[in-house]
């Protein structure tokens, strides 16, 4: 064989092996993916939220077995990148015409990337297409079923029932089916012509967090709406216990504050256009990530941001709104709905502990049932901005407070590690720019947001407003995880009581205090709330502010017991529910 034939085999087989071992990474997520239908039949919350780890810590090995193999193959050219040139260009050819082509770049980038420790983008070894949206080529309608309705809505949700059985059959289908008759036709009752046509569901249900999801869309004479149906277990077995017909309420169902949906999606494109018909206004970043696929949705966010700053580059990156952080600076594009925020290199004295603690915390949360109470805050490194995008204001404050993040080679700026969340509104100040009403209502869902929190086995640390922001739907997001502990870690107390009244205003406590206690009855000093706002939550929320409710939760988080945080609100629901506690 002639040098070249070598060259030209070397270059085939490598590309090969690169496009089975995303194939190999696809069938192990799907392997995995297919298991929360006995999850959810068995009521095995713990065994869905274990297998929602094993999946996200899929994608790493299996890059990393990828790169062993590649290295067997290559040997001493692994990190050639004349070979990693050519390599790029068969792989290309070798995926033209998949239907999740940008899944299969996305997975080479990741690897190009590690070995060549790019920083900013390779457009030769990497594939980059900042002015294309991955699903604009997509014309394959993803697999659905059409229900006519004929006149006979109830007896319609029968038959969806009917064609989506479990294991466990359904405690009352027709119970069920007459409230989501109901329920349907309320929706579309104001209508000129307020009959419901048709539904149209994915094959595919969706599953997260003990929950089921049949989705998809109603369809009235003039208009559609979303349709989407969530089943719970009981151990009487399963129920319908919403209906969601509201762009609102899917997207908060789909959005970046919850854990990501197992959906065994044969493609997954497809999906997300149709997705887009239900949440145009989403971003198509958010779609990708909430179905699993967070590698692509970092790739897109990234696509979307650069061409923002592309879009303008007089536009400068300056300090977010709100309070200074003691552990992060937060710097944001003003004209685009995301933060970067880049841990300090020291901390203030009042802080107990360093980087490292810091991004365990960021990595439990990426683990976490979410409940949609935290931000989903994604891991970058080596973001290369151009340095005249930077305001003089804010690069002096980067390369003082955080130098060990930041590298500066001529005319950029490479961010080595930081972490990209949504935009939120600072509560404190959403508190202070809002008329009251509105103001009422964020600080009533703040306290809201702690307790389902606490649920899912989070203690916030730091209760103060400014940790706390605000999405545009309203609801109330916790965002600072520097403080942030498990439940089950902390110890719970009453306040033991003081020989004097002055004993009670002094700063020290008269009593011993271990790291892990938590004293529920001094929440209201550490919430930096008027009274007014204080006196309304001991009014709606008064067992905030009781050990003895923290002390239940905890009790029940450490027998293991899954409490329920519903992803939508109680006007949602179709049956009457018992109150949690």
């Amino acid at each position: 064989m002639s040098p070249s034939s070598r060259h030209a085999s070397v270059i085939v087989k490598a590309a090969q092996l690169l496009v089975d071992a995303f194939d190999d990474y696809n069938a192990s997520f799907a392997d995995i993916t297919r298991r929360a239908r006995r999850r959810f039949e068995r009521g095995e919350r713990a065994g869905m939220r274990r297998d929602s780890v094993a999946r996200l810590n899929l994608y790493d090995r299996s890059v990393d077995e990828a790169i062993s193999r590649l290295e067997q193959h290559l040997d001493e050219r692994l990190f050639s990148r004349t070979l990693w040139v050519d390599i790029r260009g068969h792989f290309e050819t070798l995926i033209d015409g998949q239907l999740d082509a940008e899944l299969y770049k996305t997975f080479f980038n990741t690897i190009s990337r590690r070995l060549h420790k790019t920083r900013g983008v390779d457009p030769a070894i990497e594939f980059v297409a900042l002015d294309i949206q991955p699903t604009d080529r997509i014309t394959h309608p993803v697999s659905r079923h059409t229900y006519a309705v004929g006149g006979e809505l109830e007896r319609t949700f029968r038959r969806i029932l009917a064609d989506h059985d479990f294991r466990l059959p359904y405690r009352d289908a027709d119970a069920d089916s007459t409230a989501l008759a109901e329920g349907l036709a309320r929706v579309f009752a104001t209508d000129p012509a307020p009959d419901v046509l048709a539904i149209e569901l994915l094959e595919t249900v969706f599953y997260r967090e003990g929950r089921a999801y049949l989705l998809g869309r109603a369809f009235g004479a003039e208009r559609y709406v979303p349709c989407v149906i969530a089943l719970c277990r009981s151990n009487d077995g399963i129920y319908v216990d919403a209906l969601l017909t509201t762009r609102q309420q899917l997207s908060i169902l789909f959005g970046y504050t919850f854990s990501y949906f197992m959906a065994d999606l044969p493609t997954v494109g497809d999906a997300v256009v149709f997705l887009r018909t239900l949440l145009p206004e989403k971003p198509i970043e958010e779609l990708y990530t909430v179905l699993g696929r967070v590698k692509q949705g970092k790739t897109e966010r990234y696509r979307a941001f650069v061409r923002q700053i592309n879009a303008h580059p007089e536009e400068k990156l300056v300090e977010a709104d709100g309070q200074k952080g003691l552990v992060m600076l937060v710097f944001t594009l003003p004209s685009y709905p995301l933060v970067f925020k880049l841990i300090r290199d020291h901390f203030a004295p009042v802080k107990k502990f360093g980087r490292r603690q810091v991004i365990e915390r960021y990595h439990l949360v990426f683990r976490h049932d979410r409940v949609g109470r935290l931000i989903d805050a994604q891991q970058f490194k080596d973001l290369r901005f151009p340095r005249e995008q930077f305001s003089p204001e804010l690069l002096s404050e980067l390369q003082a407070e955080c130098g060990r993040s930041l590298q500066a080679d001529g005319d950029g700026i490479t961010i080595r590690h930081c972490y990209v969340e949504r935009r939120l509104r600072p509560l404190d100040l959403y508190i202070a720019e809002t008329d009251e009403p509105a103001a009422a209502a964020a600080v009533l869902d703040y306290a809201q947001a702690i307790k389902d929190l606490a649920r899912s086995n989070i203690f916030a640390g730091d209760l103060l407003p400014k940790n706390f922001g605000v999405t545009r739907s309203g609801r109330v997001i916790f965002y600072d995880y520097d403080e942030l502990r498990l439940m089950t870690e902390c110890r719970f107390r009453r306040l033991p009581p003081s020989r004097d009244d002055i004993m009670e205003l002094n700063d020290e406590p008269w009593f011993h205090v271990e790291d892990n206690d938590v004293f529920p009855e001094q929440f209201p000093r550490f919430m930096g709330l008027s009274r007014g706002h204080l006196a309304l939550l001991q009014d709606h929320h008064p067992d905030l502010f009781d050990p003895a409710w923290w002390q239940a939760i905890h009790a029940r988080l450490k027998a293991g017991e899954a409490l329920d945080v519903p992803p939508y609100s109680a006007e949602a629901r179709l049956h009457s529910t018992s109150k949690q506690p």
